[in-house]
């Protein structure tokens, strides 16, 4: 629920509040607001203004507000000061709607004091703002500033969030630039709502040159310091999202797989995939990355590239068992006869045939060369054969059969 009782009280103590209008504005030397005169209503509805008042500081709201509705209105300005009490205490209980037609009565009357029209002016727009009424909140926010001289940075973020939500993105960056010029502090708000301009009309280099100004105004906001590699990779500046990317790991601004995952990725495209697979393992270990066939292979693939052979091949079993699947035992198995581990690369390739794989012929053309090392002529030979059925192996296949009959016969194995 909205709450108003500042600015009830103010009205109906006739006072302005500094809140109303902001310190940073800047007031031009003769204004309306100035020009128009306060005055007290007549003695008739005087009586149920002070007694309103009463109920009110007795946190009796729905008795004030019916002791206004019971009021005798003897003339338009009466009528309009007692139609904004009872917008300021509609607005109180939360019933918005009903606030809004009363404020909207007294604004349109516009026969209220300076400082009370400004203030009711500026709550009808805010109301307005809350309950989506974007259209008809702008104007009102842009009155409010014209009767009152003062241009404000918070009624300019309104005035964007309004833009925002009507997708009118040139005009968001119109009002989050007044508002910036306006702060007297960096206004991280205004800057976000920029950025979210630039981002849905696809200007992802305007969006960078927004984060750019805002990661150093607010170096302890971590999301600031992802979007800013985020939307380096979106422009395809690598090393300024690697370095990003970096920086903000090492400050521990890392806290998801989703960053960890990107962090690795670029370490290992740019030449340094045994630390991407040191870091990703480090948070698999910790459990912020889950371990699954998915992460198995993402780590398998950088100790891959790493050349670390061993460690690839045992992650890439482990994906293999996590998801019971042939083509990365298959994987596996070829690590481990590069690593010249052949017995235990037979075991994995014979499982990855019994798993299934699309296309069995290559673990049977690994299983041939593993057995040929080891100079088991039999086996290898019956595998070769195996391999030259499948129309990706064949061509190789057959080429090492005449290879391994001719070993066989000089080692006097009969095939």
């Amino acid at each position: 629920m909205r709450k108003v009782t500042s600015i009830a009280t103010a009205l109906l103590l006739s006072v302005c509040t500094s809140a109303t209008l902001s310190s940073a504005a800047v007031a031009a030397e003769k204004c309306e607001i100035d020009k128009r005169q306060s005055r007290a209503v007549g003695q008739s509805a005087a009586k149920k203004v002070q007694k309103s008042f009463e109920a009110y500081t007795e946190n009796n709201v729905d008795g004030a507000i019916a002791i206004l509705l019971e009021a005798n209105a003897n003339n338009d300005f009466d009528k309009a000061y007692i139609n904004r009490m009872l917008g300021n205490f509609y607005a109180e209980k939360g019933q918005m709607q009903t606030a809004v037609k009363y404020l909207k009565s007294a604004v349109e009357a516009d026969i209220l004091g300076g400082t009370d029209h400004a203030a009711t002016m500026r709550l009808y727009a805010d109301l307005l703002l809350q309950e989506r009424k974007f259209k008809e909140a702008i104007p009102y926010y842009t009155k409010w500033m014209a009767f009152t001289c003062k241009e404000d940075a918070q009624v300019y973020r309104r005035i964007g969030i309004a833009h925002s939500e009507l997708k009118e993105w040139d005009k968001v960056h119109q009002a989050a630039d007044k508002g910036l010029a306006l702060s007297a502090e960096p206004d991280k708000g205004l800057y976000q709502m920029k950025l979210t301009a630039y981002f849905n009309q696809k200007q992802y280099k305007n969006a960078v040159k927004i984060l750019e100004k805002m990661v150093p105004l607010f170096q302890d906001d971590k999301r600031l310091w992802v979007q800013l590699a985020q939307f380096y990779l979106m422009t395809e500046d690598f090393d300024r999202s690697l370095a990003t990317y970096d920086l903000a790991y090492k400050n521990g601004f890392l806290e998801t797989e989703g960053n960890i995952t990107r962090l690795s990725q670029l370490l290992a495209q740019k030449g340094s995939p045994y630390k991407a697979a040191k870091i990703y393992e480090k948070h698999m270990k910790s459990g912020l990355i889950p371990e699954s066939k998915k992460t198995y292979n993402i780590l398998a693939g950088f100790y891959h590239n790493a050349k670390e052979l061993k460690t690839a091949a045992s992650y890439y079993g482990k994906a293999a068992e996590a998801g019971n699947d042939g083509e990365l035992y298959l994987k596996q198995g070829r690590l481990l006869a590069l690593d010249q581990k052949y017995k235990e690369a037979i075991s994995v390739l014979e499982k990855s045939l019994d798993v299934g794989i699309e296309n069995p012929g290559e673990a049977q053309f690994e299983l041939a060369l593993a057995h040929l090392t080891l100079k088991q002529y039999k086996s290898a030979y019956k595998r070769a054969v195996q391999a030259s059925k499948d129309k990706k192996t064949a061509r190789s296949a057959n080429s090492y059969i005449s290879y391994i009959k001719e070993k066989a016969r000089i080692h006097n194995v009969a095939l």
